[in-house]
């Protein structure tokens, strides 16, 4: 079995930056443990999945370790492909998720998703939180994901969390951020629970990103950075209960995956 596959660095221009993501193209749906074990040997923080229906994709994502209900940048890299590499006419796609229907549009090398707006709640910082991150943010809140927040991008640059505490957390992952200087905020991202220690771009964790700073600055347009160490670049819009999440990406491989 031969599976066309392609390597996208999704929330960026350039090669060597942005989020890596694996995209499967399959004709129906291969088992779970085969699906996993594909994602695991990729080795990338996630690998999509689709198989093309009548008028939409079923789009699944899953980590080298386990299946996530909703996955930003690995969303944009399927719909690059789909735009630019399979050569789709529509300036619209359909996605069928574990998070119901998704969406993404183009605009020239631009790509937004139309994602669930998922608003952080305030709520008392947990001791694992505050000691696996080395530093006590200003504020905790929670959604899908704790929600650490600081004063500033250089406190954010420097955490050097540790892994396992925050591994023990009862979330999926920690998204920890600040005002920016160049850009309205900037984050990072840590999911050590399912085996992405820190993600370099994030696009779910602005689902509950992108409510809480439009609030804070009072705005529904937000440039963003996220400032891992390969780093990238979104284009935010609050859309009532819905978000918009923009940005570029540049294929790294295309190919095939040989299966036997």
């Amino acid at each position: 079995m031969r599976i066309p596959y392609y390597q996208v660095n999704a929330f960026t221009s350039q090669n060597f930056a942005g989020n890596p993501a694996g995209v499967c193209l399959l004709d129906e749906w291969l088992s779970n443990d085969l699906l996993q074990k594909i994602a695991a040997e990729n080795d990338l923080s996630e690998t999509a999945f689709l198989v093309k229906r009548y008028g939409f994709y079923d789009l699944r994502w899953m980590t080298p370790t386990t299946e996530v209900d909703l996955c930003g940048h690995a969303t944009l890299a399927a719909a690059y492909v789909l735009f630019f590499e399979k050569g789709l006419e529509s300036d619209r796609i359909a996605f069928q998720t574990l998070s119901g229907r998704l969406s993404a549009s183009r605009s020239a090398q631009h790509v937004e998703l139309d994602f669930p707006s998922r608003p952080p709640q305030v709520c008392p910082p947990p001791k694992d939180l505050v000691e696996g991150l080395g530093a006590k943010p200003v504020e905790v809140l929670k959604a899908r994901d704790y929600l650490a927040v600081f004063e500033s991008a250089a406190e954010v640059a420097a955490l050097n969390p540790d892994m396992k505490l925050l591994a023990a957390l009862d979330c999926l992952g920690t998204i920890v951020t600040a005002p920016g200087k160049e850009v309205d905020f900037v984050s990072r991202f840590f999911a050590p629970k399912v085996g992405v220690p820190e993600d370099p771009v994030t696009g779910s964790a602005h689902s509950s990103l992108i409510p809480f700073w439009s609030s804070r600055l009072g705005k529904t347009e937000l440039q963003a950075s996220q400032i891992s160490q390969r780093g990238g670049s979104l284009s935010c819009r609050l859309l009532g209960h819905r978000v918009g999440i923009g940005g570029q990406a540049v294929v790294y491989c295309r190919g095939e995956l040989e299966l036997r």
